[in-house]
Order: structure tokens, then C-alpha cells, then sequence
């Protein structure tokens, strides 16, 4: 009896687990594919932007560089680096005088700590997911081993005990197939869990540093005057 005869076999709440691991399965994998292109045009924009920005600052253009960070909707440094500078120079023709300096970096600083959550948040989409995919995936197969054995015994019972172990051998192969397709579809999700997770962190190392190297401009921008 080969997989597919097996999964004819099953009852029907044994099939309806199968599914359920199944359609878990593609959403992991649809989750896995929409990630990798996110954090792909992340790293590409940002590079993108990283070089015109420090070209932008260098020239004293703060609005050229506000602009700029608009064609790179999906860059991480685009959108940390525009909201401290896009508050920075929000509050310049403002408040002009009346705003002393440190109190401008001081806003820019909370703009972009706040750009920095959102953005973190962003990345974390469908994380969430994947960590309860990884965590319970084993236990829904569990399951379905568990009834698929109580079935097979079942079934030894109604024969009367004649058929010794061949009544049962068939139902408990079945049944163990639950728990294996709960772990083919755990180990990934749980590999992608934490690759992306890795892959997050490294981003947030990215914005902090582009962030506390535009504080240090800002600092010095404004004790040049």
C-alpha cells in the first residue's frame, strides 16, 4: 500500500487533519516567498538610497534628500533617515529661531525612533505566523496519529482479535503519517522563522547606525551655526 492509498484509507477527520497540515504548509511557503522578495528590494533600495542620501548631505540638501527617499517606498534607511529629516525640517521653517537647536535633533530623533518601530513591525509580518505554524503543526499530526492508533485498535476489536497484528498495521501506518506531515511542515517553518528573524535583526542594526550618523550631522549642523 503505497501514500496515496493510505490517505484513501483515512477517516474522515484524519483526511480533514491532513488538509488542514496541507493548507498550513502553503501559507508558510506563501509567507516564506512574500518575505524574501520584501527584504530583497529592502537591501537593494536601501544601498540605492544610502549612496544619494550621503551625496544629498554632503551638499547641505536636506530637501533633495527628502525627496529622493520617495522612490524608495520599500528601503528601511529611506524611510528612518526621511522622517528625522523631513521633522528636522519641518521644525527649521517653522519655529526659524525660536526652536533651539537640540530640541530640533531631539524631535528628529523621536521621529525616527518611531519610523524605526514601523518599519520593524513591517518586517515582522507574518513571523507570527510562522512561529505558531512551527509550534503546532507537530502536535495537529500528534493528533491524528492519536485517533488513526485508536481507530486501528478499534478495528482489532471488532475483528475479535483474529487478525492479530494485520488488522492494526495497516491503521497504524496510516496514522503515522499525520505525525510525519506535521514535522515536513514544522522544521521549515521554523527554519524560516528564525532565518528571517536573523535577517530583521540585521536591519535594525542598519537603521540604528544610519539614525545615529544622521544625529551626528544634525548636531553638527546646527553648532556650525
Amino acid at each position: 500500500m503505497d501514500i496515496t492509498d493510505m490517505i484513501k484509507e483515512m477517516t474522515i477527520f484524519s483526511k480533514a487533519i491532513f488538509v488542514l497540515l496541507i493548507l498550513l504548509s502553503i501559507w508558510s511557503v506563501g509567507i516564506f516567498v512574500e518575505r524574501v522578495a520584501h527584504f530583497r528590494a529592502a537591501k537593494k533600495e536601501s544601498l540605492k538610497y544610502a549612496f544619494q542620501v550621503t551625496n544629498f548631505l554632503k551638499q547641505d540638501n536636506i530637501q533633495g534628500a527628502i525627496d529622493e527617499a520617495k522612490k524608495y517606498r520599500s528601503s528601511h534607511l529611506a524611510k528612518v533617515v526621511s522622517a528625522g529629516l523631513l521633522e528636522f525640517q519641518f521644525d527649521k521653517q517653522s519655529g526659524g529661531d525660536h526652536i533651539v537647536g537640540h530640541d530640533m535633533v531631539e524631535a528628529a530623533q523621536r521621529a525616527i525612533d518611531r519610523a524605526s518601530l514601523m518599519t520593524t513591525a513591517d518586517f515582522k509580518k507574518g513571523l507570527g505566523v510562522l512561529a505558531t505554524i512551527g509550534s503546532t503543526a507537530p502536535f495537529i499530526g500528534l493528533l491524528g496519529t492519536v485517533i488513526g492508533v485508536i481507530n486501528a485498535f478499534h478495528s482489532m476489536k471488532v475483528a475479535g482479535g483474529g487478525g492479530g497484528l494485520g488488522v492494526v498495521s495497516g491503521g497504524i501506518s496510516e496514522a503515522l503519517i499525520e505525525t510525519a506531515v506535521g514535522l515536513v511542515v514544522a522544521i521549515p517553518a521554523v527554519w524560516m522563522y528564525n532565518a528571517f528573524t536573523n535577517k530583521i535583526e540585521r536591519f535594525e542594526v542598519e537603521m540604528t547606525n544610519s539614525s545615529s550618523e544622521l544625529i551626528d550631522f544634525l548636531i553638527k549642523k546646527q553648532s556650525r551655526k
